[in-house]
């Protein structure tokens, strides 16, 4: 669920297509959005062996530790595009403002949190041109935790 105000828009991120969009400010450590309607968590090498693993890559989220999230019906929430520097972070599936937003900010997250550890994304960060590539879970929970209690302090 996403909870201030939104629209999906042409995003500012070359490439990217749609974006995310706030319709209000949101302040510093702030929800963005909360997991809702999770039915299943899968395993990535369950995710493999369905039929239409392909198909659902793309829609494969890292919930926690090596659990995924498969939503191939592409809720408002998929339009969150990457970014290193980005405007929301992820932190198990809830995505916090990572500072003081004004209306009219793309949401972005750093979608190395996301991926399976070592999974690579089909495209590379607009801005710097790197590979996006999964972290470890460890490495993920160490990043986030701290970026969220730096962000709540």
């Amino acid at each position: 669920m996403i909870l201030p105000r939104y629209h999906i828009g042409p995003s500012l991120i070359t490439g990217a297509g749609q974006g995310l969009f706030l319709d209000e400010p949101v302040a510093r450590g702030r929800l963005i959005t909360a997991p809702d309607a999770i039915a299943r968590v899968y395993t990535f090498d369950e995710i493999h062996a369905l039929p239409d693993a392909a198909r659902l890559l793309p829609a494969t989220v890292r919930w926690f530790e090596d659990r995924y999230t498969v939503t191939p019906e592409w809720p408002d929430e998929c339009y969150i595009n990457h970014a290193f520097e980005p405007s929301g972070l992820w932190h198990l599936g809830f995505v916090f403002a990572a500072a003081d937003l004004a209306a009219g900010t793309e949401v972005t997250v750093d979608y190395r949190h996301l991926l399976a550890p070592g999974q690579e994304e089909e495209f590379r960060d607009a801005r710097t041109g790197e590979r996006i590539v999964g972290y470890d879970w460890q490495q993920s929970l160490r990043a986030s935790t701290a970026a969220l209690a730096a962000l709540l302090a």
